[in-house]
């Protein structure tokens, strides 16, 4: 890996297309470097992944709107959605739209926290739609997800977007079109193009993640993979974008992030370098926010060294600044403490649930966050005295490289007895530096687990089956790669909307 400065330029400087980091980007992706054995598993492990959150919010509201937005433009030529029959396609665009939707509600799916923060299998939709729809095969498919993730980690080790209130979704549409790139064997121009134009065209506010949290913050990752598939079209076609992207004096780094004066490194693979950045990211055991995941698994090892927890006084989580600030108390969202709150709110709100975690020994992704289980007036008591504060020490883990980095915090419970218990979990058990890391069985497992009662034993058996043979599936196999549900459990038909 090597490090690219990228910084502001003025129109009337010198900087060739070769320098600019769009290009550099572009020149990753298009890089016909072979896909190493354990980054194909992985990107099995990442379908697999997604499509057991897909399966557990197939009938949901926001699910069911997508779905019914995308049957609105059935295309012969296109792409499979979640849950319908396997002869019923869309124009991939919009298949990445309702794929991308199902997989994003229920914040489920894997993660990569550095600089930025990202959900790096927010690629897999759109890069698997166009896949999908051009019958492209499994080594093409599995060419183009490398290249996804690839760009998507390295973008977020090196720009952070979240201090300038900008949201992630901005380095999720240049991956996409990257990944889109990649699979198609596209050239590094026309590459370029479309990355420049889906940064244009996906960068937005982190609104979608503040206050009353709404549904869009299942919609927003999918925009950015509809948006990158549109980019990639229009550079195919010849059409450009605007340029440069990033580094222009009125572009990206200038107006939306630190300025001209600042100077960003990103790290890239080099020429013939492997792309290896998917074995850097991770997945969700639980249905929540990243960095709770720590902290579940802290609350489950807690509660019982507690006991009854209506002796608790306080509870004091010591954590990084982003937990902190944007999960915790440091937000300063009134609606992080109200019962009345949207489940993405909740979601987002570690005083919620750290306290749910603690009285119910574990976390489960509808039950955790019913009305009524968020009204128990027991758990609201025991949530309104849980507050976090950064600890300098956990922000550093937080940003360090490697084997230090961790996600956790340190828990202080003071008890109204005067005792005091304290405990620490760095890494969630299921993260690859933790007590017992995600392999193959446990995606599997997960697979199963959210799928039961919602996708029949034997269609579950032949996605998985397709999954383990990856890299040599014909091109009619990757257009197999969704699953099918009976219609009495894709829930009632969406509102009417234009389409």
């Amino acid at each position: 890996m090597s490090l690219h400065d990228v910084r502001t330029y003025k129109s009337a400087e010198p900087l060739a297309r070769e320098d600019q980091l769009a290009w550099k980007l572009a020149a990753v992706a298009t890089d016909p470097v072979a896909v190493d054995p354990e980054v194909a598993e992985m990107i099995g492990n990442r379908i697999i992944d997604n499509a057991s959150v897909a399966a557990a919010s197939i009938a949901r509201g926001p699910i069911r709107s997508a779905r019914a937005q995308a049957l609105g433009h059935r295309s012969g030529r296109g792409a499979p959605v979640f849950g319908l029959a396997g002869d019923v396609k869309v124009s991939p665009e919009w298949a990445a739209w309702a794929n991308g939707v199902a997989v994003r509600e229920l914040d489920f799916h894997d993660t990569f926290l550095a600089a930025e923060y990202s959900h790096p299998g927010d690629n897999i939709p759109p890069i698997l739609a166009v896949a999908q729809a051009k019958g492209l095969d499994g080594a093409a498919l599995v060419r183009g997800l490398a290249a996804g993730y690839e760009l998507q980690v390295d973008l977020v080790k090196g720009i952070c977007l979240h201090e300038h209130k900008i949201d992630h979704i901005a380095h999720l549409g240049p991956s996409a079109a990257g990944g889109i790139g990649a699979l198609l064997g596209l050239s590094t121009a026309i590459t370029y193009q479309a990355i420049q134009q889906a940064l244009h065209t996906t960068t937005t506010t982190r609104q979608s993640r503040k206050g009353e949290i709404s549904t869009w913050k299942a919609y927003a990752p999918a925009f950015a993979g509809k948006m990158a598939i549109e980019a990639v079209d229009r550079a195919m076609r010849g059409e450009g974008a605007p340029s440069p992207a990033y580094e222009g004096e009125d572009g990206f780094i200038a107006w939306l992030l630190s300025g001209p004066g600042h100077v960003y490194q990103v790290p890239l693979p080099g020429p013939g370098e492997p792309k290896r950045a998917i074995l850097d990211t991770y997945t969700k055991e639980y249905s929540a926010e990243y960095q709770s995941q720590a902290l579940i698994d802290l609350a489950k090892r807690m509660g019982p060294k507690i006991g009854d927890l209506s002796q608790v006084e306080s509870v004091l989580i010591k954590t990084s600044h982003h937990t902190h600030y944007v999960i915790g108390t440091g937000a300063n969202d009134p609606q992080k403490m109200d019962p009345n709150a949207s489940r993405e709110t909740l979601d987002h709100s570690i005083m919620y649930i750290f306290a749910v975690a603690l009285q119910d020994g574990g976390w489960h992704h509808e039950k955790s966050y019913a009305p009524e289980r968020a009204r128990r007036p027991d758990t609201v008591e025991l949530w309104r005295k849980i507050t976090t504060e950064e600890d300098p020490a956990w922000t550093a883990r937080y940003h360090a490289p490697g084997a230090d980095k961790a996600f956790g915090g340190q828990v202080v419970v003071k008890l109204k007895d005067g005792r005091t218990i304290v405990d620490e979990l760095g890494v969630a058990d299921a993260h690859p530096a933790g007590a017992r890391p995600f392999a193959r069985p446990n995606y599997v497992e997960k697979f199963r687990t959210l799928a039961d009662g919602i996708v029949e034993r034997a269609e579950q058996d032949r996605f998985l089956a397709l999954v383990e043979k990856l890299p040599s599936l014909s091109g009619a196999e990757v257009a197999q790669l969704n699953f099918t549900v009976s219609s009495d459990k894709l829930g009632p038909d969406a509102p009417a909307g234009i389409f």
